[in-house]
């Protein structure tokens, strides 16, 4: 199969679909490697390591869709992307499409085979390819949380970790996952005081036996919501419905009730974000104020660290791109339930539930699609 790798074009996108490891990995399988001139450069890549592997450095991203069977990438494929693609080509990156009618419209249209990251699944009901982006969000969201506190920043000029004499930060994480815990454990590593809220008892339960003492923990009704936002300098949004639109767990109406210059950290943007008023935003501009509360609401926080993100993430999606390249789609989604959860588009038939629900599009079975 030949594999193919363009240059991300997203505002301030600095990851790339495939490490060097990647694509010596797949050359030694006997597939082909065609990588965007510069496409890693920004992860720490330079085209010069992919040569040394054997992969080909080609000039254009338009290249790379013409020729590519299967084409990897991070982000989801922006609309002069999507244009390029075509039916019988695998497209295999994070998509989030339940808030992206046009992005959705758009892969329909081409017909194309679209595995999404963020829905494959693994046996113990998790997101393995979800999973390290979101580890990495949960420790970022703290540090771009305090420094969107201060002051020159339009916050309330409150340090994390406060300093003898003064109290510290109180800090709220909206979800309990994988995300969640990773903000709550790095928030309190700075010092705050944080309290993380679930729906799941048994969670909370898990987070109390293996964090007691680092953070506290609550039920996420709308009582207890609401009374925490307001007492916080902080509130990080991390919840995830798998595939599915984020819930609005604060309106706007209770940014009256919080603390003037709190901010709000919205890592479930992508997802259209958990709070009402989240939009999303941009590495070049990442914050807004909406009635006195600051939001901080990039939609590829992981993007920040690249090179971290970036070996993150092709650890994780290297043995499914293999299954991909070394069997084709179609023999690889029959052999793993998991990797089959991943399909969201094939033929210009949209094949996962939450999207179609969130979008009012009608959906085919995955399994059908399989006999397409």
């Amino acid at each position: 199969m030949l594999i193919g790798c363009p240059k991300e074009i997203k505002n301030q996108e600095y990851r790339v679909g495939m490490t060097p490891s990647a694509a010596m990995e797949a050359i030694s399988r006997g597939h082909s490697v065609i990588i965007e001139t510069n496409a890693g450069v920004g992860a720490g890549f330079p085209d010069a390591d992919y040569a040394s592997v054997g992969a080909e450095i080609v000039g254009t991203a338009a290249e790379i869709f013409k020729r590519a069977d299967m084409v990897v990438k991070v982000k989801e494929p922006q609309a002069v992307e999507r244009k390029q693609l075509r039916e019988g080509q695998i497209l295999f990156t994070y998509l989030h499409l339940a808030p992206d009618p046009e992005q959705t419209k758009d892969l329909l249209d081409s017909g194309v085979t679209a595995i999404a990251y963020e829905t494959v699944t693994d046996r113990n009901g998790g997101l393995p390819l979800l999973a390290p982006m979101s580890e990495v969000a949960g420790r970022l969201a703290p540090q771009v949380g305090s420094w969107t506190l201060q002051k020159a920043n339009g916050g309330r000029g409150v340090l994390m970790g406060g300093v003898p004499g003064v109290g510290p930060a109180k800090v709220v994480v909206l979800g309990g996952g994988v995300v969640g815990t990773h903000a709550a454990r790095i928030a309190a590593g700075m010092g705050a005081d944080v309290t993380i809220t679930d729906l799941s008892t048994p969670r909370l339960r898990y987070l109390d036996d293996v964090f007691g003492g680092q953070f506290k923990n609550a039920y996420a009704s709308k009582n207890n919501t609401a009374e925490l936002i307001a007492e916080a300098d902080m509130v990080i949004g991390a919840v995830l419905i798998p595939g599915a639109e984020a819930p609005k767990l604060v309106s706007r109406a209770q940014l009256a009730t919080m603390k003037p210059g709190a901010a709000l950290v919205d890592v479930a943007i992508d997802q259209g974000g958990c709070f009402e008023t989240s939009k999303a935003t941009t590495h070049d501009d990442p914050i807004y104020e909406v009635d006195g509360i600051m939001h901080y609401c990039v939609a590829n926080m992981p993007g920040a660290v690249a090179r971290t993100s970036t070996i993150a993430l092709g650890n994780a999606t290297m043995p499914f791109m293999m299954a991909l390249a070394d069997k084709g789609w179609k023999q690889a989604c029959e052999d793993d339930e998991h990797l089959l959860n991943g399909l969201n588009t094939h033929a210009g038939k949209l094949t996962y539930y939450a999207v179609g629900k969130a979008l009012g599009i009608d959906v085919v079975s995955p399994s059908l699609a399989l006999k397409m």
